[in-house]
This record gives structure tokens, sequence and C-alpha cells, in this order.
């Protein structure tokens, strides 16, 4: 049976974990999910650096994860208009969101604690220091 309604999640995934893993499971159980990808320009423009993985390579890696189906470039902020561009239905995002989407096309999803990328990249920055 095909899934019916289209799940968009927007995700860097600079560095991926089991965090995104939880959070494209639980957009699965609600329908198609398209990964809105974050370009490695608006990576380098919103967060400052250059990712550890090119897009190329993020949008391999969440390719190959049998919870998505579809992956598309994006920018940092997703809009109304990028979610009808792609026939999205709902967003689903971390209760860190801060995509201006109205209220009924939005599906917050708590993170999981103690995991991100950042915490990742600062375990690494402080194990390879002599």
């Amino acid at each position: 049976m095909k899934k019916q309604t289209r799940i968009m999640v927007d995700m860097s995934t600079t560095l991926f974990h089991h965090g995104h893993v939880r959070l494209l499971k639980a957009a699965a159980n609600l329908g198609y999910v398209v990964v809105a990808l974050t370009t490695d320009e608006e990576i380098v423009i919103s967060k400052g650096y250059h990712p550890e993985l090119c897009y190329s390579q993020r949008k391999e890696i969440l390719e190959a994860i049998r919870y998505v189906d579809e992956v598309v470039p994006s920018n940092w902020l997703i809009n109304e208009a990028f979610l009808d561009q792609h026939n999205i239905q709902l967003l689903v995002h971390g209760e860190d969101n801060c995509n201006p989407i109205a209220p009924e096309r939005l599906v917050l999803l708590p993170r999981t604690k103690g995991i991100s990328s950042d915490h990742i990249r600062e375990v690494i920055r402080k194990s390879s220091k002599p």
C-alpha cells in the first residue's frame, strides 16, 4: 500500500546520529518522507563552518536509510512555499523548530536527549587535544 501523506523533515545531518534516525522513523510512521537537506552553502552561512561531509555524501547516507523516500536540497529555513513546491502536507521537526510554518502543517517532536552533531563535534575536539 502506497503512503499517501507527504511528510518533510528538514535536516543538515552534518554528523549523522541516532537522534536523526529516531526523527526519521517517527516521520515515516506518518507517511512518505521527503528530507529537505540543507546545502553546503547554507550551512556555511547559517552555522559558520563547512560541513564534515559534503551535500552529495550526506544525501547518499540519507537515501540509504529505510525511513527516507526522497531527498531534496534546501535552504536553512523551510517556508510554506517550499512545502507547497514539493506537495508536502506536514513538516516534522524537533521541538527547536524555527521554520515559519503554520501550526496545522507542523509536527514537533522531542529531541533525543544527550545527542547532537554539535555535541559529537565537541567530544571529538576534546579527545584530539593532547
